[in-house]
């Protein structure tokens, strides 16, 4: 089992930019990929950005893509979500995942672990 702990959400203007970090810890080598989900009131949470472990490839979301910026630190265990230029429809929480199992990237099957989430909130 890998726990995952997320932090750096809160309140941000319009435009501004946020920071998100997950750490992981447990059977980390299990993990071959990271990833960023959001779900916003009333919608079903969607994929947001990814990263390889191994290699650090990444693929986005065309919603956030230009703007946002995954990246991982694999020393100390933690992938980050670096969020510039924000909008109102950035609104959601924030859920790391990660995973090795099989299934597409922009899905939540490869991804057997989650954290609580971190709320995200850029107001106009």
């Amino acid at each position: 089992q890998v726990q995952l702990v997320e932090s750096g959400g809160g309140l941000v203007q319009v435009g501004g930019s946020l920071r998100l970090s997950c750490t992981a810890s447990g059977r980390t080598f299990s993990v071959n990929r990271m990833a960023w989900f959001r779900q916003a009131p009333g919608k079903e949470r969607e994929f947001v950005a990814t990263i390889r472990w191994s290699g650090g490839s990444t693929f986005y979301a065309d919603s956030v893509k230009g703007r946002f910026t995954i990246s991982r630190d694999s020393g100390k265990n933690t992938v980050y979500l670096q969020m510039n230029s924000l909008k109102p429809e950035d609104t959601a929480v924030y859920y790391c995942a990660a995973g090795g199992g099989p299934g597409f990237y922009y899905t939540e099957a490869p991804y057997e672990s989650w954290g609580q989430g971190t709320q995200v909130i850029v107001s106009s």
